[in-house]
């Protein structure tokens, strides 16, 4: 470790002062070109929230084990949000192939070190540096995590939906960088949704109306519910939507119901929750997460099958709500080329990778150099299917 820092490890987040680990996570006064001014995902709130409700820990796959830099005053400066993996699900950076290959070939994959807010495809800082702290702050975590990796034999270390900054830094630390692709809505200081609409074309404009109209049809209404208004019952209808969305798509839900309840305790104020009502029955709902600058959209699910009331829940009323508040952004999780349809513009993602095994770095060194281009590629193919007029068309 570099002089003048020393370092620990915590398995759980409690153990940790809210203060300390926030000042390092989300200071005040962090300029935007760092990155999201406040991001909850990173916040000490949510992660505890997921360790308290045993969404990680226990059983889960994802053994907390956060990297705490501290200077010769024993003050927390650099900190990261690190978890021992023995399975890679939950990161939404794929990395299935890699580890039947190393294991066909006679390696262990698994544990792995994954730096990530868990279950959560959004970008925000990882290496969790206050302001003021002392230079090599970074590099000394960094160090570390990688003390960690040799430490426990880890096959690997994944710092997934990192900054563009920061995958730099860990680049420069011999990480190897990958990229993928997001569609990000972005507020153009509209005025309302309207004006947002009377930036599309005709096609495009006439679409959505239609698929609001049809949304909130037979008697479909929604409730936008944030802080104090949301009760413990809100979260049992939601969970009931996540519960049956996620055995559909993937299996197992990560999140138990304990997670919604600690999140409703602990930071009610940054959730905005979105609900489809039937007459007195909510059947429908997506959480989001709200931010200084972005609106984040994370899960949704319904009871019902009505045309159109995904796009409604999660996306339209998301936009409405970030020109309504000011906010420059709506992310919208994970994948989607449909919503580019919706004014959703495509955007860039960045995680870094390190391989304990150099034959295992080299191989996924060449392949990520070919990812790389294609979704650079991809990107500018999807920019130019954006919906937005151009100035010839009036």
């Amino acid at each position: 470790m570099a002089q003048g820092f020393s370092v620990r490890y915590a398995e759980s987040l409690e153990s940790v002062a809210a203060t300390a680990w926030d000042a390092c996570a989300n200071p005040s006064g962090l300029p935007g070109s760092v990155g999201e001014r406040y991001n909850p995902f990173v916040s000490h709130a949510f992660l505890c929230a997921l360790e308290l409700s045993k969404s990680v820990g226990a059983r889960s796959g994802w053994a907390p084990a956060h990297a705490l830099i501290e200077d010769s005053r024993g003050r927390l400066v650099a900190c990261a949000p690190a978890y021992i993996k023995t399975h890679s699900l939950g990161e939404y950076v794929f990395d299935h192939n890699w580890a039947r290959a190393y294991e066909l070939a006679g390696g262990r994959y698994y544990p792995k070190i994954q730096v990530a807010a868990p279950f959560t495809p959004v970008t925000g800082r990882r290496l969790l540096v206050a302001p003021d702290a002392p230079e090599g702050a970074r590099k000394a975590l960094i160090v570390a995590l990688q003390e960690l990796c040799k430490a426990i034999s880890a096959s690997s270390i994944h710092v997934t939906f990192c900054t563009e900054e920061e995958r730099g830094a860990l680049s420069d630390a011999g990480f190897i960088a990958r990229a993928g692709e997001q569609f990000h809505f972005v507020n153009d200081r509209y005025a309302d949704f309207e004006d947002f609409l009377a930036r599309l074309t005709a096609r495009k404009r006439k679409a959505i109306r239609r698929e609001r109209r049809e949304a909130l049809g037979d008697g479909i209404t929604i409730d936008l519910l944030t802080g104090g208004d949301i009760r413990s019952a809100h979260w049992d209808s939601f969970f009931e939507f996540y519960v049956d969305t996620g055995a559909r798509k993937w299996g197992r839900p990560y999140l138990t119901r304990a997670f919604f309840e600690e999140i409703g305790a602990r930071m009610a104020d940054r959730v905005l929750l979105v609900m489809a009502r039937r007459g007195a029955r909510h059947i429908a709902g997506a959480i989001n997460f709200l931010g200084d600058d972005a609106i984040y959209g994370r899960n949704w699910g319904a009871l019902e099958d009505v045309p159109f009331l995904h796009f409604e829940v999660c996306y339209y009323q998301a936009i409405e709500f970030a020109i309504r508040r000011g906010y420059r952004r709506v992310e919208a999780g994970a994948q989607g080329e449909h919503k580019i349809a919706r004014g959703y513009r495509p955007a860039i993602t960045h995680s870094a990778h390190l391989f304990a095994d150099p034959r295992l770095g080299e191989a996924v060194s060449a392949y990520l150099a070919r990812e790389r281009a294609a979704v650079a590629e991809w990107a500018a193919e999807h920019a130019a299917d954006l919906p937005y007029k151009v100035e010839s068309d009036g």
